[in-house]
């Protein structure tokens, strides 16, 4: 009730501002906290005539599945390579457009921020389509053009070599749009001040960059960083998916925890399996996060979460 009372006692616009922020907080406490009873399936030999609570309880044994699975490894391995290579390589590349985006007028600035925004809200079922368009063995453009020019066709989906390329242009065309107006809008909020600063003491562009913008952004960078770590056992599952066409020959490349669990699920139908391997890549997540906050804090308290 005090809570309550405090409430209605804000200032008009925190009251606004909370109200605003309500929806999504609606949607995460029923999506993420009431729902966290379910990870006791992890934990059960589910059955839907018994229910969650009359279900009999083994223990850890639907966590064997994966661990004793010989793609454990592979999937592991290739979920974590590639998450930190799409930050660092999303990252490199919004803070370019960022920053050149921070050079060109306003007024352009807008429409360029709209193009590059748009393929945010493209789904990776239309993705996987446009790479087909360009991958196809038979009628895609880079085999007709190689073929134009006197070169043999690649049997793109056969050949696993090209797939970490493919995938991370793919990644990078969808995701560097959003990245991109994050970082520029940290950007924006800089004091102009520096840069006036700068340019009376004969700095180049360059040198503003590098001795302004970047350091100033240090503190976003750092819990984007942050983030990204706590995601890193969660792949991208359209990507990995869709624009590999499911293509068996490449699994051993593209495949990650994500696939690997709903491609068995699918064959299974094995619920708990499932349940035990999302429980285990939260709980890294988890440990993830409050090791590389602990990380932060401890060389600079002033940029860390929490």
């Amino acid at each position: 009730m005090n809570n309550l009372k405090k409430l209605f006692r804000m200032k008009k616009g925190d009251r606004e501002l909370t109200l605003l922020a309500l929806p999504s907080i609606l949607y995460i406490f029923v999506f993420s906290y009431l729902t966290m009873f379910g990870v006791v399936i992890a934990f059960k030999n589910y059955r839907y005539d018994l229910g969650i609570l009359g279900s009999e309880w083994v223990g850890f044994s639907n966590f064997r599945f994966f661990f004793i699975s010989e793609k454990a490894f592979i999937v592991t391995r290739n979920t974590i390579l590639y998450s930190l290579w799409f930050w660092v390589v999303t990252t490199i590349a919004a803070l370019l457009v960022a920053i050149l985006l921070n050079e060109i007028s306003r007024r352009w600035s807008k429409y360029y921020q709209t193009i590059m925004f748009l393929p945010t809200f493209v789904s990776w079922v239309v993705v996987m389509f446009l790479v087909q368009m360009f991958l196809s063995h038979d009628y895609g453009f880079l085999n007709r053009f190689s073929e134009s020019i006197g070169l043999d066709r690649i049997r793109w989906y056969l050949e696993a070599s090209y797939w970490p390329s493919i995938l991370t242009a793919a990644h990078l065309w969808k995701s560097i749009g959003f990245s991109a107006l994050v970082y520029y809008a940290g950007i924006v909020a800089i004091d102009p001040s520096y840069y006036e600063a700068a340019r009376m003491d004969g700095a180049s562009r360059f040198q503003m960059a590098r001795k302004i913008t970047i350091p100033m952004l240090a503190p976003l960078i750092i819990i984007l960083m942050i983030m990204a770590i706590g995601n890193m056992f969660r792949g991208d599952f359209g990507l990995h998916f869709f624009v590999p066409n499911n293509s068996p020959l490449l699994f051993n490349t593209t495949d990650i925890i994500d696939t690997f669990v709903y491609r068995t699920l699918s064959v299974s139908g094995d619920i708990p399996m499932a349940t035990a391997v999302g429980l285990y890549q939260s709980a890294v997540g988890l440990v993830l996060v409050v090791a590389a906050n602990y990380t932060v804090r401890k060389f600079s308290e002033e940029n860390s979460l929490w």
